[in-house]
């Protein structure tokens, strides 16, 4: 299982490691994040965090009919609390396929809108995608906005199909082993 304390000053980006969490004179707060694997106790305050971020319509989304019914890949499901216990950021991913070749589908990934402008969510997608590879995941996908996601490496898919309605444009995918787009090309579909 995934363990970790974030830490950081507040507005400034959190940083993995041990410790933190002390406040000593002349010294800024600083908030201290517990970075786990999601569980299923987590399940309704997940959900109500997704809800609370994202548009009413959300679960009429393409992504959403790829999920159903699927099992999350839990290992990469994560949260992140802070020093209270409040839930600050979730992020989630599932198995997909590609052309029948097997895919990450990354997301959603929330933060809470106290919470944002923090590096919350960089931090679950550092962390997240690092432990994809560890894990021996090759490639994966997302439907979002290029410009933040292209950062942490993903970029424009071209040949690449999610079921409609969505934008193309939006299609964006990471190779975590070098080359392991190359040649993947089709519908996406669910795993099976």
């Amino acid at each position: 299982m995934l363990r970790a304390r974030a830490t950081g000053k507040c507005g400034e980006s959190p940083v993995l490691g041990r410790g933190g969490g002390r406040r000593d004179r002349g010294q800024e707060a600083r908030v201290v994040y517990r970075l786990e694997e999601e569980t299923e106790d987590d399940w309704w305050e997940v959900e109500a965090l997704y809800d609370l971020c994202f548009a009413p319509g959300r679960t009429a989304l393409s992504s959403y009919r790829l999920r159903e019914g699927v099992p999350t890949v839990a290992a990469l499901c994560l949260t992140l609390r802070d020093e209270t216990g409040a839930l600050a950021a979730v992020i989630r991913y599932w198995p997909a396929l590609v052309g029948g070749q097997d895919v990450l589908l990354l997301g959603p990934i929330a933060v809470h809108p106290t919470r944002q402008g923090e590096g919350l969510g960089g931090l679950l997608m550092n962390e997240s995608l690092a432990e994809a590879r560890r894990l021996g995941w090759e490639r994966v996908l997302l439907v979002g906005d290029a410009p933040y996601y292209g950062r942490f490496g993903f970029r424009k898919l071209e040949g690449v199909e999610m079921p409609p309605p969505t934008n193309p444009e939006r299609v964006l995918g990471l190779a975590l082993k070098a080359g392991a787009w190359d040649g993947v090309t089709g519908a996406v579909t669910k795993a099976t």
